[in-house]
């Protein structure tokens, strides 16, 4: 079992209750990408197709968590 991970997921669809993400291993091994289906309420951000979202566990005695992609914002000076 894994002790430290963070996985990368893609949402690949969705309705009004749950969403289909894809997950790849950061950095990528040899394996296969998996597919999970998510309720969207675990989801802590705006559900869109192609959306990107995190599963991450930094310590051995961490739950793993699902954090949300960080938004692009502009700066003016």
């Amino acid at each position: 079992m894994l002790e430290t991970f963070i996985l990368v997921g893609t949402i690949m669809s969705h309705d009004n209750v749950f969403s289909t993400v894809e997950f790849n291993l950061n950095p990528a091994t040899n394996g296969a990408p998996a597919m999970a289906v998510l309720p969207n309420s675990a989801i802590p951000c705006n559900v869109e197709i192609g959306g990107k979202i995190y599963v991450v566990k930094l310590t051995k005695e961490s739950l793993p968590a699902i954090q949300c992609a960080q938004e692009k914002t502009e700066t003016h000076d």
